[in-house]
């Protein structure tokens, strides 16, 4: 069995990432391995990293890893690597952002289950341990297909610019 699926296409954005790693490192900044954190302190970059919404607080964002078509990042724009370590204040904020993911993705992709989860520290999964932030999967009954039990792939069959584009339209009709 060959456990292989070739995407060349994703070579160019591999290595567009690493530069922008790189670039983050060189100039020290305290946004170092932490594109959340970036993503946060350039708003006239919303588009380029597929920002859907941002307030006061944080944003919502589209995984570019995505679990399935449409999954959603949240995160407030104040980097902390544990729930605890923000004040009451901003857990509030927090979980508005989540609901206000949780609406959008109901009113954009009409799931029929959404996977909402935290992982808080490195050993719980988080690839930002600094950046605590929420997952939000949509899930349909029946949506984990041969190949992903058979190959052990996952096909996420949208792109990027597409989903970001029907959750921006749908954000701006509400």
């Amino acid at each position: 069995m060959n456990e292989n699926l070739w995407a060349p296409w994703r070579m160019a954005y591999v290595r567009e990432l690493g530069r922008r790693v790189e670039g983050v490192e060189a100039a020290g900044s305290a946004e170092a391995g932490n594109f959340l954190a970036h993503y946060w302190s350039h708003p006239e970059l919303d588009e380029e990293h597929y920002v859907i919404h941002r307030n006061q607080n944080g944003m919502i964002l589209l995984n570019r890893y995505p679990y399935a078509n449409g999954h959603l990042l949240t995160a407030l724009g104040d980097p902390r690597p544990s729930l605890l370590d923000y004040t009451p204040e901003q857990r509030r904020g927090f979980w508005e952002l989540i609901e206000h993911a949780t609406g959008l993705m109901e009113r954009t992709l009409n799931p029929q289950g959404i996977n909402l989860g935290i992982n808080q520290g490195e050993a719980a999964g988080a690839g930002v341990p600094q950046h605590l932030h929420a997952h939000l999967v949509p899930r349909w009954n029946a949506d984990t297909n041969f190949i992903t039990v058979v190959g052990h792939v996952r096909v996420v069959p949208g792109s990027l610019e597409a989903m970001a584009r029907q959750y921006r339209e749908v954000a701006e009709e509400a």
